[in-house]
């Protein structure tokens, strides 16, 4: 990876979105590229992360009082009680695994070879080489095919578990090989890294995380702030716009319902009425932006 992989995604974009926020939460930190940004326009930062690493880097990289940090995930409850007690105008989710994750293979969150397969964020509770190794056939078949919409996830699935009953998955070899079995010689780094993206995202728990995350941060805002999410995964998007779109309804009701029986009003609106994308040059520079979908709600003052 070149450095330029290591940039934040966005940043002008999202910058434009917060010209006058001066409390910002970065809930997902990585390596500080957009709390950096945020400081020098002089804006207060709290900065959020699973990975102790991560906040090592930043803190090296931004000294002083202005950059707060945290260790954790941006839905565990006691990070929610900081939020709150910050009362950002602005709330920057920008989610997935950044490029230095990606670049260090004892992470293992790579199918380049050798790699464990682990795939934690913060390094704690079981790994991918432990999902892998114990649900069952029809769990990795769904997870597969909900995840990295796989048509022959059964079949994967099927795999995977003939193998493991063998030798127990341990490296990033072992699911490669379950996967080019399964697709066949023609099967490359895109299947690679779609199917490695589901298992990680199984791992971390990140689509129910983030679905419990949403509205709580939304409700941790100050009057009239700003939520901010960049997603690179279907899945991810599909929870976002539907939460936003949500929110910014004025009636949740069912459509049977005979009187409303909901808050009657909506709660902000939506900013971004198709998700904002990279630009080619940006996406030419920088890998990760190629995918990368932002979506935006500002809620009520």
């Amino acid at each position: 990876m070149t450095l330029a992989s290591h940039q934040p995604v966005l940043l002008q974009e999202i910058l434009d979105l917060a010209d006058t926020s001066e409390r910002v939460v970065d809930g997902t930190l990585g390596d500080g590229g957009h709390a950096a940004a945020f400081l020098a326009r002089g804006a207060e930062v709290l900065g959020i992360d699973r990975d102790p690493e991560a906040l090592a880097r930043a803190r090296a990289r931004i000294p002083g009082p202005a950059l707060m940090l945290v260790e954790g995930c941006f839905d565990d409850d006691d990070i929610l009680v900081r939020v709150r007690s910050f009362s950002p105008d602005f709330l920057l989710l920008d989610l997935g695994v950044s490029s230095r994750q990606l670049d260090d293979d004892a992470l293992g969150f790579t199918f380049r070879p050798g790699a464990p397969l682990d795939m934690r964020m913060s390094r704690s509770g079981p790994d991918a080489a432990a999902l892998l190794n114990r649900i069952t056939e029809a769990d990795l078949a769904d997870l597969f095919h909900r995840l990295a919409d796989e048509p022959r996830s059964r079949r994967l699935g099927r795999e995977i578990v003939r193998r493991r009953g063998t030798a127990p998955f341990r490296t990033s070899d072992d699911l490669v090989n379950a996967i080019r079995a399964t697709l066949g010689p023609r099967s490359g780094p895109g299947d690679f890294a779609r199917l490695f993206q589901a298992v990680r995202i199984a791992v971390n728990s990140e689509l129910e995380r983030l679905e419990r995350a949403l509205p709580l941060l939304r409700d941790a805002l100050a009057p009239g702030g700003r939520l901010a999410v960049i997603s690179y995964h279907s899945g991810e998007d599909r929870i976002v716009k539907q939460a936003f779109r949500e929110w910014a309804a004025a009636c949740v009701c069912p459509p049977d319902a005979p009187i409303c029986g909901c808050r009657g009003k909506p709660l902000g609106k939506v900013l971004t009425r198709r998700p904002v994308q990279a630009s080619a040059a940006e996406s030419g520079s920088n890998p990760r932006a190629r995918s990368a979908r932002l979506r935006v709600f500002e809620g009520n003052r």
